[in-house]
Order: C-alpha cells, then sequence, then structure tokens
C-alpha cells in the first residue's frame, strides 16, 4: 500500500535546542499513535506535517503533494484536517459558524453545498442539536468535538490531530475516542498523546519519539512485547526496578531488570513505553 505520508530526514533547531533530529516516518490509513514525553518532538513533528512549520532540512509528501513549492502546500492543505492542541475558537461563533468560516477557509465558496458539508460533519461528532450555541457556553468536551468537526471539512485524506483528549473526563474520552476510531477509517490518522491507553485502545501503529528522534515504531503489541519478562510483582518496592508503584490492590507493580524468581505479571503497552524511554536502544520498523 502507498504511504499517505512519507517523510524523511527531517530536522529542524530552535536556537540551541534540536527539536526534530533525522526523523522518518510512512503513514498509511488508520490511526497511528505518536508517544512521546513532554519536548519529544511531537507537536513539532504535527506542525511540520501540518506545513504550519517548515523544516530545516528533509523532505515529506501528503498523498504525493510536495509542499516544498507554493502549490504543493496548497494541495496538502487542501487534503488536511488538523487539530492543533490549543484550537484557536472565536467564542462569540456559534458552533456551527465557527465550522462554516473553517469551511470557507477550506475554498468552500459554494454556500448551499458548503452549509450541507457543515451540517454533516457536526452530526459526525454529535452536535447538531447545539450548533447554533455559542462556543463560549459549550463543555470542554463539545469545544473538542467543534474542533474535530472543523478538522473533517472536507472530508480530508489526512487528520492530525494533537492531544486531542487532554483535559476530558473518562466519558468524554470515551466518546472522543469513537470518533476517531470512525475517523481512521479509510483515512490516515496521526494522534499525538500522553495517555498510553488511547494508543492501547485506539492505534493500529505505534511511535515513540524522545529528543527529537523517533526511537520505536511499530504495532502497540510490539512495543508491549519489549517489556516482556521484565514486569513483576512484589510485596515492597524493589530498589533495583527501574519504575515501581503501589497499586490498589496494595502489592508493588515492578519495571526493570526482575531479580531470580520474581513473581513475573503480564507487561502493558505503558510498561513498554517507560522501557524505551528508560534510554533503551532505538527500534524502528522496516
Amino acid at each position: 500500500m502507498t504511504p499517505t505520508v512519507s517523510a524523511s530526514g527531517l530536522s529542524l533547531r530552535f536556537g540551541g535546542t534540536v527539536a526534530l533530529d533525522d526523523v522518518s516516518v510512512r503513514l498509511r490509513d488508520g490511526v497511528t499513535g505518536l508517544l512521546g514525553p513532554n519536548g519529544a518532538g511531537k507537536t513539532t513533528l504535527l506542525r511540520v506535517l501540518a506545513t504550519a512549520l517548515p523544516a530545516d532540512r528533509g523532505a515529506f509528501t501528503v498523498l504525493g503533494h510536495d509542499p516544498s513549492t507554493t502549490a504543493g502546500r496548497l494541495d496538502v492543505r487542501r487534503t488536511l484536517g488538523y487539530l492543533p492542541q490549543t484550537p484557536g475558537f472565536h467564542h462569540d461563533f456559534s458552533a456551527f459558524e465557527f465550522v462554516d468560516y473553517v469551511a470557507i477557509l477550506k475554498e468552500m465558496t459554494n454556500r448551499t453545498a458548503r452549509h450541507q458539508e457543515v451540517r454533516r460533519v457536526l452530526e459526525a461528532v454529535d452536535l447538531s442539536d447545539v450548533r447554533s450555541k455559542r462556543i463560549k457556553k459549550l463543555s470542554g468536551g463539545m469545544r473538542q468535538r467543534v474542533a474535530l468537526a472543523a478538522a473533517l471539512v472536507g472530508d480530508p485524506g489526512f487528520l492530525v490531530l494533537d492531544e486531542p483528549t487532554v483535559g476530558l473526563d473518562p466519558e468524554q474520552r470515551m466518546r472522543f475516542r469513537e470518533l476517531i476510531a470512525q475517523a481512521g477509517e479509510g483515512r490516515t490518522v496521526l494522534l499525538s498523546t500522553h495517555q498510553t491507553e488511547d494508543v492501547a485502545m485506539l492505534c493500529h501503529r505505534v511511535i515513540v519519539m524522545t529528543g527529537g528522534r523517533v526511537r520505536f515504531d511499530g504495532t502497540p503489541a510490539e512495543l508491549t512485547a519489549r517489556a516482556a519478562g521484565r514486569v513483576w510483582s512484589s510485596t515492597e518496592r524493589d530498589p533495583g526496578a527501574r519504575a515501581g508503584w503501589r497499586t490498589g490492590t496494595g502489592s508493588f507493580r515492578n519495571v526493570g531488570d526482575p531479580p531470580e524468581g520474581a513473581d513475573l505479571v503480564e507487561p502493558t503497552l505503558e510498561d513498554g513505553y517507560l522501557l524505551t524511554l528508560d534510554g533503551e536502544p532505538a527500534e524502528v520498523a522496516a
């Protein structure tokens, strides 16, 4: 299958800070999770791929379009849906007016067709009943759904979502996961998140970044498998563990190099992620 997004050697510095360091990725249809700590370069990578920020070096294409030229950049933006970490809402707009405004920016000039599209995406995120309500009157979860509706205008082939579930309560997060899963059917979605459970539930693939570099690129099962035989339970925190915490049952869950005879337990994706962040050798799938 031809990749929707193909990026090679993306590098970017802000003064003395390396934000991206020779990043290469290939993205195909479905939901890909992008994990990493604060400062890992996740948002910078999303902004570069969304053509909001140019890289110092490297190149990429989106659905065959090359953004290094003005015409190519416009072509990329026409096929792109972008939900930034902090959406720039016009709070006095209604939900309908805001999404309609985004549709105008996406060059939808036919008013009847545009309004039909706005109603479609608002219905897709279950906001038809509040489409006339001002954004400043909506809950945080509803505002996030307005932002997602705006990103879905025009049925983009590449959807970029930066921390879309941050600040949502469990019920809102579950609803948003359902929407993201639906959005990943037949299009490419790149989802940046700190929530490993979002990746475990939604993503067919996961990329882990630290220090501006890709440290892992593979399936969630492969990331989980990195912790196989390296998670154990004990009555107290093992001082030799790389990480350890008391669980709800009162026992301690330890991650790292287990002592002989340790009571090994089934690893999770979070365990594999923690070990990847802890200086493990880089592992990138072909």
